[in-house]
């Protein structure tokens, strides 16, 4: 082998050297730390969606594994018998509307000429009893007269005066018109009728399911024709997001660590890295999870974390083991 071969070979191993210095420096901080690993699982929220109304399942739109938009229409319940009851609602509230108008508007014109034209006729029966009474009395003290006549006659007086009293309240109510109590009370039954439309309109919209979030229908629990019963899940949804990644430390690595530390996720189905964040560090410790595959941890007390995905995809599935590798820079220490 010749000098030049000789220097060849040499250079090529200092530069191999240079380059894994150089790679195991990345893993370690300026204290000489290497960077944490931690191991959980993909940690996916899902939804039991029901209707918040009773009643006869008419349709469902979508399928197990299908994929739905938030606001989508993805079930609906027989809505007939919400309408006819919202029909009486609203049936209820012209009811009450009505009734409040007459009140504030008071009597009507003829009402009021009737009630005048009652006192009026009032008056001259009690003139003309009055009159008789008179009368009677001065021809009982001529002697012309009985004591029999004399008190029919006061009776016809003081009939027609208690006829002409009640005539008279009877004007004044109808001129001043309904009291303010009643009109309050009016005003009251038209707000409960108005409420009671408003919550029947509720219902008939509640006869449409519509997904709160964007993900994938994982479940699909009943079929048209069955009978719901209030609350009874139809669909079990996956959301789409957030994702987050359950993990697990112990308890001398827990000062390198804290919330807002941007982390690296990868999986054992894919060359794909997935950027993260430490959301939660919980203050309880546990042991740890079965599904936590680490040795040295598995019979240890440990402290789980919440990390928030960014970008999480199709990839990362429920339950779906991954390592979590947080860089020296991002460790406390």
């Amino acid at each position: 082998m010749s000098v030049r071969q000789r220097m060849a070979i040499v250079v090529g191993v200092l530069v191999v050297a240079a380059v894994a210095v150089t790679v195991w420096q990345r893993f370690r901080d300026a204290n000489g730390t290497q960077a944490l690993t931690l191991y959980g699982n993909v940690d996916i929220r899902e939804v039991q969606l029901a209707f918040r109304v009773p009643g006869r399942l008419e349709a469902m739109y979508f399928d197990e594994g299908d994929a739905v938009m938030a606001g989508d229409i993805v079930a609906a319940i027989d809505a007939e018998p919400y309408r006819q009851a919202l029909a009486v609602a609203d049936a209820r509230v012209q009811q009450a509307g009505a009734n409040l108008d007459r009140l504030k508007a008071g009597s009507r014109p003829q009402e009021v000429a009737r009630a005048r034209a009652a006192v009026q006729q009032a008056q001259a029966a009690f003139a003309n009893a009055a009159s008789d009474f008179e009368r009677q009395t001065g021809l009982l003290e001529a002697g012309a007269s009985s004591q029999k006549a004399r008190d029919a006659a006061r009776a016809r007086r003081d009939e027609t005066a208690a006829q002409l009293a009640s005539a008279e309240e009877a004007l004044a109510l109808a001129e001043e018109g309904f009291r303010i109590e009643e009109i309050a009370a009016a005003e009251a039954d038209l707000a409960a009728a108005t409420a009671q439309r408003a919550q029947s309109q509720t219902q008939l919209a509640d006869t449409r399911l519509v997904a709160p979030s964007s993900g994938t229908l994982i479940a699909r629990l009943l079929e048209p024709g069955s009978m719901l019963g209030l609350g009874m899940p139809v669909y079990s949804l996956s959301l789409r997001d957030p994702v987050y990644v359950r993990a697990y430390v112990d308890e001398p690595e827990l000062g390198k660590l804290e919330p807002g530390a941007k982390v690296t996720i990868t999986t054992d189905s894919s060359a794909r890295a997935y950027q993260g964040q430490i959301g939660f560090i919980s203050p309880r410790a546990e042991f740890t999870p079965r599904s936590v595959e680490t040795t040295a941890l598995r019979t240890d007390l440990v402290y789980r974390l919440r990390i928030v995905v960014e970008s999480g995809d199709e990839g990362l599935r429920q339950g779906m083991p991954v390592t979590v590798h947080m860089p020296p820079a991002a460790t406390g220490e």
